[in-house]
């Protein structure tokens, strides 16, 4: 289709329809202009032309904190916060994109994808994702964009990880007969982190953004993962998701991060095993005195609470499937006790405490009302969290931590049931 009938088609009661699924139905007009800005915008640099419409969501991390990158079970889901891209195929061997909520032009020869050290940002991440391509049999080639992303930057969320979904999702259209699955784009964008930004992430973020919806993953044959689909309403509950920008990001974290999968795989290698996974909880304490003193202590309690947090996600969606949502919460709790006492993964630095500091007055919050769960969000370090808050109370308690943290910092996040797509076939 090429611009005027796009625009057609988001104007439909097909298009309202569509746009209702992604975001809700307060939000179609605000997506509608939204959608319609950036073909204007595509139209005036490349001109109008027959293009494609994607969109890939931001996710929300629910339970299974660290426990990707050692072949452990998550849960997760995507969220009404998303990229979306405007796009053409190419004859040229050249992809070319403009980030409209960055500012940014990137221009990439495809006989230029090879590692660089002196490159970085988005343009080493879209290279290590060609590269990716080429590395598991996938064919690549050029094409125009251009990308719109209201996904919050370095605030967990995963806002690299859906704009790489994206572009997986453009390349796959466009020269891989839309035959690819998304375990295959997971790859590609894990692959792109860990090569071309040097950073020990695991698939976690790049699935649930890829797949949509609420959904259980278990990590084990991490080739292979195994994705179940959790059939579960918040809203029916009278529950919302809430996030919170605590307000500082965490793009140069990346080696706090890594010391995370490190700690744990220095665990597992004590036991000869790679992951911790394959490790027997058990052997650790038999052997406590002679890990602490190969690994550390941090390493210890991170071991533990892997071990831990990863049963936890069976429980957290066993609570889901049989409807006791109060335990679920209990769940969530200690799970967020676990991550700041265990992992240690909520602050780094005795002055940067941003993520404490939100879970704390939260914490105030939730006992004042008795209800109620929160935790640190994503990678943490700093970033976000993450609180469950009953819906007559999202106002209030929005109100609450924007008096102390500024406003426009706080989010009530819906599930959206769609991942990473093309929207051609779905309008």
């Amino acid at each position: 289709m090429n611009i005027a009938q796009w625009k057609t088609r988001l104007e439909s009661q097909a298009g309202a329809e569509l746009l209702t699924r992604l975001y809700g139905a307060e939000a179609v007009a605000a997506q509608t202009e939204r959608y319609e800005t950036l073909l204007d915008q595509f139209a005036a640099d490349f001109g109008d032309q027959e293009v494609s419409m994607f969109t890939s969501p931001g996710r929300s991390e629910i339970g299974g904190n660290h426990t990707d990158h050692n072949n452990g079970r998550v849960l997760a889901a995507s969220i009404n916060l998303d990229c979306v891209g405007v796009a053409a195929k190419t004859e040229e061997p050249v992809l070319e994109f403009v980030s409209v909520t960055y500012d940014q032009r990137i221009r990439i020869d495809l006989n230029d994808i090879e590692y660089n050290a002196a490159e970085g940002g988005t343009l080493a991440l879209v290279k290590g994702m060609l590269k990716g391509f080429r590395e598991m049999g996938h064919e690549i080639g050029g094409f125009k964009a251009y990308i719109t992303s209201n996904v919050i930057s370095a605030a967990g969320i995963s806002s690299s990880a859906s704009f790489e979904m994206l572009i997986c999702s453009m390349l796959n259209a466009f020269y891989n007969g839309g035959a690819m699955d998304v375990t295959s784009y997971a790859h590609i964008g894990r692959y792109a982190e860990n090569h071309y930004w040097l950073k020990a992430s695991g698939l976690l973020d790049q699935m649930a953004c890829a797949v949509g919806g609420l959904i259980t993953i278990d990590f084990k044959d991490p080739q292979h993962p195994v994705v179940e689909p959790v059939a579960f309403d918040f809203a029916k509950q009278n529950y919302d998701l809430m996030i919170v920008n605590t307000g500082k990001g965490h793009a140069d974290l990346s080696a706090e991060y890594s010391s995370v999968p490190a700690e744990m795989k220095a665990v597992a290698q004590f036991f000869g095993k790679e992951v911790l996974r394959e490790v027997d909880p058990k052997d650790l304490a038999d052997n406590l005195a002679a890990v602490r003193a190969k690994t550390g202590d941090r390493a210890v309690m991170r071991a533990l609470h892997f071990f831990y947090e990863n049963e936890r996600v069976l429980d957290e969606v066993e609570a889901l499937k049989s409807n006791d949502f109060q335990k679920f919460l209990t769940l969530i709790t200690e799970s967020g006790n676990s991550s700041w006492k265990w992992l240690q993964n909520c602050y780094y630095g005795a002055e940067e405490q941003g993520i404490t500091v939100a879970l704390a007055y939260t914490e105030l919050f939730l006992k004042e009302k008795g209800v109620g769960a929160c935790r640190v969000h994503g990678g943490g370090f700093a970033g976000v969290i993450m609180a469950m808050i009953p819906s007559e109370l999202g106002a209030e308690y929005t109100a609450y931590m924007e008096g102390l943290l500024g406003k426009g910092n706080v989010y009530r996040m819906s599930i959206r049931p769609v991942g990473a797509v093309c929207l051609d076939s779905m309008l």
